[in-house]
């Protein structure tokens, strides 16, 4: 595969906190650094989304009496996963890894931060209304092609993909430079049919890669 000027790398969540030893760990999350950092050296363009929540957000277990991670609750946007707290704005957890290579990133996504709104795409927060501005950004840039790595597959990875098509951008997935957190299938589900337990199925990207093709430059 050939890269062009118009393709730009999107790096998800790649977070202390995701990592082995932290609040929500994806396993093997530490395996994608490796990869990523490759894929880095050679894109033109390179985009970091981090998770950036307030303390005490709305989507942590420990906000809701009787609640513990990985139970729902309803929100005014929909029935919301609740998690341990983590990825909270000044902290450690919140903090890039440090092994990633994020010095050629020409923009920094947060998401996450609206105290009542939790956030997986690095498009839409999740009452589905609320921008980012990743689109815009990168049609000002003339980008057309996405090329999706990170953290996790089953949801800040997935829901970008979909949200992504949805805006009319090309996706490609970098198989080996993302990792799940692979809650009851939730992996399988989201490769299968691009549903992920969000609701309405949508497409799928468009197709996947690894970071050892070693995609050249036009």
């Amino acid at each position: 595969m050939i890269l062009g000027q118009s393709d730009a790398l999107l790096v998800i969540d790649v977070q202390n906190d995701f990592l082995p030893g932290g609040a929500l760990p994806v396993p093997e999350g530490d395996r994608v650094i490796a990869p990523i950092n490759r894929l880095i050296g050679l894109f033109p363009h390179v985009v970091v989304t981090q998770d950036w929540h307030t303390p005490g957000h709305a989507s942590f277990a420990a906000r809701h009496p009787g609640k513990a991670p990985f139970d729902t609750a309803a929100m005014p946007y929909g029935t919301q996963v609740l998690w341990p707290d983590h990825c909270v704005q000044g902290t450690p957890g919140a903090e890039l890894a440090p092994g990633l290579d994020a010095r050629r990133a020409g923009l920094l996504i947060r998401k996450g931060h609206a105290p009542e709104v939790d956030s997986y795409s690095a498009f839409l927060e999740a009452d589905r209304t609320t921008r980012t501005g990743l689109a815009g950004y990168l049609r000002e840039r003339g980008l057309d092609r996405l090329f999706l790595c990170g953290l996790a597959t089953d949801f800040c990875v997935l829901w970008s993909a979909l949200d992504a098509r949805a805006e009319g951008f090309a996706v490609v997935l970098v198989e080996d430079a993302v990792a799940g957190l692979d809650r009851d299938g939730s992996v399988a589900r989201a490769r299968r049919d691009g549903g992920g337990g969000r609701g309405p199925r949508r497409q799928r990207g468009d197709h996947r890669i690894t970071a050892g093709q070693d995609p050249g430059m036009t």
